[in-house]
């Protein structure tokens, strides 16, 4: 089997040689879950699910990310669910980064190999099996929809990351791009899942500071970001989390490529 392009975990359990201290912080602003700390004792089963275990890198917290949750899945062979969430009125974003699942949704049944992503809605009744004889990794986000009054709740749908056009940003000479899976003005959809990347050199040459929460995945590269007043230094498999408000830029600081899967809330009123 040919190497991902994307990180996924290996797991396994450090030797009692290593060293404790790592790269994992957790402060009142933001959290790096670097991917040392992705092991076997720190996974979760969930109910309903077979031949499956995450890695839960973020869930809601009071006073810290209170909009979503965000799980690395791995699918051993034959495993999935025909019963995946137990919560009425979530939405889903799949983003694949190993191997394939099978995807049944509304009705069809399709299969999402490497790069594969899907919006499932929160009406929707999903399935999704590893019929392969490898693994299946890939990211699960999960939402509670928020519904309005004359708008349609969005599709369900399928597609996968090569078949879109990253989008540069203005005045960058194309070192900043956005893959964008929904249109950014598409009102239906209350939250945005997109792969940013920097090619290397590139930056962010302010402290973006907003109200959306992130989630954010590093897939490949490496770069040095700033997470409030601090500089911290992230690579493919580290997971960064940020409250809203939190000041963030960054630095791609390696030969290749720094991409990243980015969540955000949008398109929506504070609700108080």
């Amino acid at each position: 089997m040919s190497k991902s392009i994307y990180h996924s975990p290996m797991g396994g359990l450090p030797p009692q040689s290593q060293i404790t201290m790592g790269r994992a912080v957790f402060t009142n602003a933001y959290c790096v879950i670097p991917k040392g700390v992705m092991s076997d004792i720190v996974t979760s089963n969930l109910p309903f699910w077979k031949g499956t275990r995450c890695w839960v890198l973020s869930r809601p917290l009071s006073g810290f990310s209170e909009t979503f949750s965000h799980y690395l899945t791995e699918l051993s062979p034959k495993g999935g669910s025909n019963q995946p969430d137990t919560e009425k009125g979530i939405e889903h974003i799949l983003f694949v980064v190993e191997g394939d699942i099978e995807l049944t949704s509304a009705g069809e049944t399709k299969h999402l190999g490497e790069g594969g992503y899907a919006y499932l809605a929160p009406s929707d009744h999903w399935q999704i099996w590893n019929k392969g004889k490898d693994r299946a990794v890939f990211h699960w986000i999960r939402k509670r929809y928020e519904q309005l009054d004359g708008l349609e709740e969005p599709q369900s749908f399928v597609t996968n990351e090569q078949q879109i056009v990253p989008t540069a940003m203005p005045q960058t000479n194309g070192v900043w791009a956005t893959t964008r899976f929904v249109e950014p003005d598409d009102m239906r959809h209350d939250m945005h899942v997109n792969i940013v990347t920097f090619q290397p050199g590139g930056v962010i040459p302010f402290a973006e500071t907003h109200v959306m929460e992130h989630g954010l995945f590093v897939l490949q590269g490496k770069a040095v970001y700033l997470l409030n007043q601090d500089w911290v230094e992230v690579e493919a498999g580290d997971y960064m989390w940020l409250r809203a408000f939190c000041p963030q830029a960054c630095y791609a600081s390696g030969p290749g490529p720094f991409r990243y899967l980015l969540y955000k809330n949008v398109n929506r009123h504070m609700s108080f």
